[in-house]
């Protein structure tokens, strides 16, 4: 498979403000994240492994690329020239890799409750209703006529004139 060109470098010659609108963090948080997982790659590549075949900045973007944009795996590998499984594997890795390290990890339920910022609370009730349908009425329908099987309604009516 031939190497694909790096989309960090093509990004790279972005004004930050359209840096910003497309990978949805700011360049100073994007070099921070970087830095975070040049760290952890060289400590997971200590204990060997195979080469990857894309640069830290590209996987960051494939991560950052499927949380903004919500596209498929298969989407994402197809445009980084990997298969589903690495991009979903790249993806995880990052966001775990980002996640371990305090400086992006979200405040606890108790840091929350503690705090005196007041939050406002709005739910919506998605919850399943029967679908309203007109009941079964023998009379109000009309039994059709078959080849060979005697209707309900002639054999209802033949019992009355019996009597």
């Amino acid at each position: 498979m031939t190497k694909t060109t790096s989309k960090f470098i093509q990004l790279r010659r972005l004004p930050d403000e359209q840096f910003k609108r497309l990978t949805g963090v700011q360049r100073s948080t994007f070099t921070m994240m970087v830095d975070i997982l040049v760290r952890a790659d060289t400590d997971k590549k200590l204990r060997g492994g195979r080469a990857n075949k894309l640069r830290i900045e590209d996987r960051l973007l494939m991560a950052l690329e499927y949380l903004r944009e919500y596209r498929t795996y298969f989407h994402i590998a197809q445009s980084y020239g990997l298969s589903e499984s690495t991009a979903y594997k790249t993806c995880r890795w990052v966001e775990d890799t980002l996640i371990k390290d305090k400086r992006f990890a979200l405040p606890g339920k108790k840091t929350l409750q503690n705090s005196d910022i007041s939050f406002e609370v709005v739910l919506v009730d998605a919850s399943e209703s029967p679908i309203e349908r007109p009941k079964k009425d023998n009379g109000a329908t009309t039994p059709a006529k078959r080849n060979g099987i005697p209707s309900k309604a002639k054999s209802s009516s033949t019992k009355r004139r019996a009597r």
